[in-house]
C-alpha cells in the first residue's frame, strides 16, 4: 500500500512537481509514484491559499482546454486546442517567477494557447505555446516591436523571454524594473 506524505510550501511543491514531471523509470512502482505525485500536485495547485493566483490561472487554462476541445470551436473551423499545449502552458505558468504578473490566455486557431501580457494597445507581449518545446513570441512597445523563438524545457523559462516580459510589464510595475 502506498502512502502519500503531505508536502507543504513552495519548495515542497517544486519537489513534488519534479516527481510529477516524470522521468525515465518505467516500473509499476515508478508509475505509482508519478501518478500519486501528479494527483497531489494538482490538488495543491487548486488552492489559492497554497499556490496563490497561479491556481486561478491553471484553472482557467483547464477551462480553455474543455471549452475549445472540439474542432471548429470558433465557428470557423479552428483546430481543437491540443491537450499537450494546455499541459505546456500550465508548466510555463508554474515556472513564472512569483513576482511576475500572470498573463491572459486565449485559444489559437491552430490548437495552440496564447499567453498575453497587455499593458495597453501599443504595449504588449505575447507567447504562443503549442505541443512542442518551441515558444514563438512577439512584442510591441510603442514604435519598437520584435519577435523570436525560444526553447522551453518545461521547467526553466529562457531568460530572454523573462527579460522581454519584464520590459513590457516593468513600466509602472514596481519590483520588475531593471536596476
Amino acid at each position: 500500500m502506498y502512502r502519500i506524505i503531505p508536502i507543504v510550501g513552495i519548495s515542497g511543491h517544486l519537489a513534488l512537481q519534479a516527481l510529477a514531471g516524470g522521468g525515465s523509470a518505467m516500473s509499476p512502482e515508478a508509475n505509482a509514484v508519478h501518478k500519486a505525485a501528479t494527483d497531489v500536485a494538482e490538488l495543491a495547485e487548486r488552492s489559492v491559499a497554497l499556490f496563490g493566483e497561479k491556481a486561478n490561472a491553471l484553472s482557467r487554462l483547464a477551462e480553455l482546454g474543455t471549452e475549445c476541445a472540439d474542432l471548429g470551436w470558433d465557428g470557423e473551423g479552428a483546430a481543437a486546442v491540443n491537450p499537450i499545449a494546455i499541459h505546456s502552458a500550465k508548466r510555463f505558468v508554474r515556472a513564472l517567477p512569483d513576482d511576475m504578473p500572470l498573463p491572459e490566455f486565449a485559444p489559437e486557431p491552430d490548437g495552440s494557447i496564447s499567453l498575453d501580457w497587455i499593458q495597453s494597445p501599443n504595449r504588449l507581449f505575447s507567447i504562443s505555446v503549442g505541443r512542442g518545446n518551441r515558444l514563438a513570441y512577439a512584442w510591441l512597445d510603442g514604435a519598437d516591436k520584435g519577435h523570436g523563438v525560444a526553447l522551453f524545457d518545461g521547467r526553466n523559462i529562457p531568460s530572454r523571454v523573462i527579460d522581454e516580459i519584464k520590459n513590457i510589464v516593468g513600466h509602472g510595475h514596481a519590483g520588475l524594473r531593471a536596476a
